[in-house]
């Protein structure tokens, strides 16, 4: 391979990134002015550089979004409030507060501008009536634990919320409502991207009773009894929703700067789910199958994926690690040093789980490095520990908030 592989991959990963980029994509998306007021509002980690570039092409806006802490980014009108991802905060149940507040008392010629992305869930967060903040936060602790699918967990939170699953759509009626999104979840549904706080929810009266028994005796009391009741309907409304940045897009941006370095792009998939290292143990069969037989690729190629895994932690106590973290580890490990095959996952947000690292990058010789600085990999695998093996060899990959989320982007080169 004439290019150096941890280069390469380390521009792939940045032109995922870069092809995310609020300031670059906002602008082609907005509506038409309107006559009356424009007001923004906004959840998310990417929510202040949306705001920012609205800012960009519209001087006279107002309203406010909220944002991960380390996310924000100056604004001229439009406040931006920094809260809690992924355990929500009273920041971001304050947030709630206000932009739901933002939103009431306009009339048909105002605009809501709404800016959502991903992360928006856990920072917008109003609970439902009967719930309290400690409830919600208990109850997404034991999601977060359980290894849910995100498409589960956010059922879940659209059921114990008063702004999201359309509420916010329809506190801001009869206001005109454009949303804008940057999706980070598989498929693209809006109904999942911040658990759809501006589109009308065709699950809101689906059986949650399965997954009360499953969040166990420790869910709080308030919340059982909402995932065990059938709730009222809500009324349906069309929603003018413009998704500005994807998964599939980032991977696209990233074949393209792959066949200019002469490798051959193989997209996989922009929704791969499961448990993080079952992921990495598969990906592993899928390279060393296009390195030593051609299949399903012939090298030089990189195999591209993005999508959301997820880490079952369980009751033990785990290390510090993140899904991508632990997805290179289990690969590295599934893999046993096969010659030429190096690797990069990263979280496109810049934070892989709550560490401060988007990911890392493995290399044939990363077990060989690891094992000489006194770490035994699978051991450091089983105990969700991935993030210290990586730090400790060096190898993890920083790039701190990049301000857009499209999910986690995987890039494995096959000589």
């Amino acid at each position: 391979m004439a290019h150096d592989p941890q280069e390469l991959l380390k521009r792939l990963f940045g032109a995922a990134v870069d092809s995310a980029d609020p300031a670059k994509t906002v602008a082609r998306h907005l509506p038409e002015r309107p006559r009356g007021r424009v007001v923004v509002v906004g959840a998310g980690k990417s929510a202040a550089a949306m705001a920012r570039a609205v800012e960009a092409e519209w001087s006279d806006v107002t309203g406010v979004v909220v944002t991960r802490y380390g996310h924000a980014v100056p604004t001229r009108n439009i406040e931006v409030i920094e809260a809690s991802h992924p355990v929500p905060d009273q920041a971001g149940a304050d947030a709630a507060q206000r932009i739901l507040a933002a939103v009431r008392g306009l009339g048909p010629d105002d605009l809501v501008l709404a800016l959502i992305s991903g992360g928006g869930s856990a920072l917008m967060t109003a609970p439902a009536p009967g719930l309290t903040l400690a409830d919600k936060m208990q109850v997404n602790k034991l999601l977060l634990a359980s290894g849910a699918p995100i498409s589960m967990m956010n059922r879940v939170r659209r059921r114990l919320s008063a702004i999201k699953g359309g509420r916010l759509a329809l506190a801001a009626a009869p206001a005109k409502l454009v949303t804008l999104a940057i999706s980070d979840v598989p498929g693209d549904d809006p109904l999942a991207i911040a658990s759809g706080p501006t589109v009308h929810d065709p699950e809101a009266d689906a059986d949650l009773s399965d997954v009360a028994q499953m969040l166990g005796p420790d869910l709080p009391e308030a919340a059982r009894r909402l995932l065990l009741e059938a709730p009222e309907p809500l009324p349906a409304f069309e929603a003018d929703y413009r998704m500005i940045s994807t998964p599939l897009l980032a991977l696209q941006a990233a074949a393209e700067i792959a066949k200019a370095a002469g490798v051959t792009p193989l997209i996989l998939g922009d929704a791969i789910e499961g448990e993080a290292a079952a992921a990495g143990q598969v990906m592993a069969g899928i390279a060393r199958s296009a390195a030593l037989h051609g299949l399903p690729v012939t090298g030089p190629a990189v195999l591209l994926s993005g999508g959301e895994t997820t880490v079952s932690i369980g009751a033990a106590k785990p290390g510090k690690g993140g899904r991508n973290t632990e997805f290179l580890l289990a690969l590295a490990v599934a893999l046993d040093g096969l010659p030429g095959i190096h690797a990069l996952s990263g979280d496109t947000d810049g934070i892989d789980g709550s560490e401060d690292a988007a990911g890392a990058i493995i290399t044939p010789d990363t077990l060989a490095r690891a094992r000489a600085a006194g770490l035994d990999p699978r051991a450091v695998l089983a105990a969700h520990d991935s993030y210290s093996l990586f730090d400790r060899i060096g190898d993890l990959v920083k790039t701190g908030p990049t301000l857009t989320n499209v999910n986690d982007f995987r890039a494995v080169l096959i000589p």
